[in-house]
C-alpha cells in the first residue's frame, strides 16, 4: 500500500460495533483518553450483528455466576438502559416470560431462577393465574414460569448512532469503508486501504463476525474459530389478531448457546418478531441465500459440527434435532406453537431482520464458548466471542476490559 499520510493515535479500535464503540465511549467518558480512532470495513456502522439483533436487553438471567456474562449483563443492562431513556430513544419496557414448552424442563425454572438471582437479576417464578394475565394466549404446560420485569427492548441502529455521534463530539475519529489493512508483527502501526498509516498504543481488535482471522495476525485467537450460526425471523402479520405484549421465550437448553425460537416485540411495539433461528450458515456474511457463502469455511464447520453430532458433545445432538432446521417455516411454526398454540402459517411473514451469530470453538476442547473471550498480546487486546448479551452488556465489558485488560 502507498502510504500519503501518517497519524498517530492512543486506541486504535478495529469495528464500529456495539462492543467497539462502548469501548471509546468508556475510553473518554472516564477521561482515559480521547486519541482514538476507530476503523470500519463497511460504508456505515450497524450492518452486521450489533444493527442486526433483536434489541432485547437481557436481564442476565441464563449465564453461570461467576462468568464474565454474569459479571457484567446486569449493571449493563441496567447502564444502557438509564443511557437510552436519558437521550429519549425508543424502548420497550415489556418484561420477559419464560416458559417451559415441555413438562421435562420444569425443573430448569428453578436452576435459571437460582441463577438469576446470583446473577443480581430482578426474576421471580409465576404460578399460571399470573402468566395469563401477562400474557393470555401463552401455553403454561407445567403452570409455572419465570417472569423477569426488567427486560426490555430497544432499537440497536438508534443506539449504535447515538453513540457515534456523540463520540464525533469528544473527537473520537471513525473511518469507514476501510477494505483492509496492512499489519506487520512487532510494530504499532497499520497501513489502511485508504493510504493512511495509524500508529498506535494499543489496538483493539472488536470485529466480530472477523475477530477470529484478525486475532491470528496477532498470533492471538490461535485455539479458535468460527462456527457461523444464521438467525432468521418471521413477524406477525399486522392482521394477525394475537397480541404478544412481552417477550415469551422457551426454557432454553443451557448445554449450547442458543436461546430457542422466541416472540419478541419491537421498541415501539410496531412488530412481533419469531426467531432467530441457529442454523447453520455458509459464511460470516451469509446473510441471504448464496451470497457470500465461503466453501472453505463452510467445508471445515460442517465437518466440525458433524463430529460433535456424532460424538454428542456438549449437547450438541440435541441442538441439531430441535434447532438447526428451524428454517424450514414449518418446523419453524411447530416451535411457536409450543409457546402460542393459536398461532398459525397463516399469522407469520417473513422478517428482512436477518443476522449471523459469530460463535467461537475451541479446536483443542472440541467444545463451543458459551462465555465472552479476550486475548491480549504485547499491544494489542481480541474481544473474540462478543455473542449475545453483549450488546446488552456493553458499556460494562468496555468497564471490563478497560480495568482488567489494558491496565493489566
Amino acid at each position: 500500500m502507498i502510504i500519503k499520510e501518517e497519524r498517530n493515535f492512543d486506541i486504535c479500535i478495529v469495528g464500529a460495533g456495539m462492543v467497539g464503540l462502548s469501548l471509546a465511549y468508556q475510553l473518554c467518558k472516564r477521561n482515559i483518553t480521547k486519541k482514538i480512532i476507530i476503523i470500519e470495513k463497511e460504508i456505515d456502522i450497524g450492518l452486521h450483528t450489533s444493527g442486526r439483533n433483536s434489541g432485547v436487553l437481557h436481564s442476565g438471567i441464563y449465564y453461570k455466576p461467576n462468568s464474565l456474562k454474569a459479571k457484567v449483563c446486569v449493571s449493563g443492562a441496567k447502564r444502557l438502559k438509564e443511557w437510552i431513556e436519558e437521550r429519549k430513544l425508543p424502548i420497550n419496557k415489556c418484561g420477559k416470560l419464560i416458559i417451559p414448552n415441555k413438562e421435562e424442563l420444569d425443573s430448569q425454572l428453578d436452576v435459571l431462577l437460582k441463577r438469576g438471582l446470583a446473577n443480581g437479576a430482578k426474576v421471580e417464578i409465576l404460578k399460571e393465574s399470573d402468566i395469563r394475565k401477562i400474557q393470555p394466549e401463552v401455553n403454561c404446560i407445567t403452570g409455572r414460569g419465570i417472569w423477569s420485569p426488567n427486560t426490555c427492548v430497544v432499537d440497536p441502529i438508534k443506539v449504535l448512532k447515538t453513540i457515534e455521534e456523540e463520540l464525533k463530539v469528544f473527537g473520537v475519529q471513525v473511518i469507514k469503508n476501510i477494505s483492509d489493512f496492512d499489519f506487520k508483527k512487532n510494530t504499532s502501526s497499520i497501513s489502511l486501504s485508504n493510504g493512511e498509516k495509524i500508529n498506535y498504543a494499543t489496538l483493539i481488535n472488536c470485529s466480530g463476525l472477523h475477530a477470529d482471522e484478525i486475532a491470528k495476525k496477532f498470533d492471538a485467537g490461535k485455539d479458535y474459530i468460527l462456527l457461523p450460526f444464521k438467525g432468521m425471523y418471521w413477524e406477525l402479520k399486522r392482521t394477525c389478531r394475537i397480541n404478544i405484549k412481552t417477550n415469551v421465550y422457551p426454557v432454553p437448553d443451557l448445554n449450547v448457546p442458543f436461546l430457542g425460537v422466541h416472540f419478541t416485540p419491537n421498541a415501539k411495539s410496531e412488530y412481533v418478531y419469531i426467531g432467530p433461528t441457529a442454523t447453520p450458515a455458509w459464511g460470516r456474511e451469509n446473510y441471504e441465500g448464496f451470497n457470500n457463502i465461503d466453501f472453505k469455511l463452510s467445508l471445515n464447520n460442517l465437518k466440525i459440527m458433524s463430529n460433535q453430532y456424532l460424538q454428542n458433545r456438549g449437547g450438541f445432538r440435541k441442538y441439531v434435532h430441535e434447532q438447526a432446521f428451524l428454517s424450514n417455516p414449518f418446523n419453524l411454526i411447530n416451535a411457536a406453537k409450543e409457546l402460542v398454540p393459536q398461532i398459525t402459517l397463516n399469522n407469520i411473514q417473513k422478517s428482512k431482520k436477518v443476522g449471523i451469530r459469530a460463535q467461537l470453538f475451541n479446536i483443542e476442547k472440541k467444545e463451543l464458548i458459551n462465555d465472552f473471550i479476550y486475548e491480549k498480546k504485547e499491544n494489542s487486546i481480541h474481544i473474540l466471542n462478543a455473542i449475545s448479551p453483549a450488546f446488552t452488556s456493553s458499556f460494562s465489558l468496555a468497564d471490563y476490559i478497560i480495568d482488567n485488560v489494558m491496565n493489566t
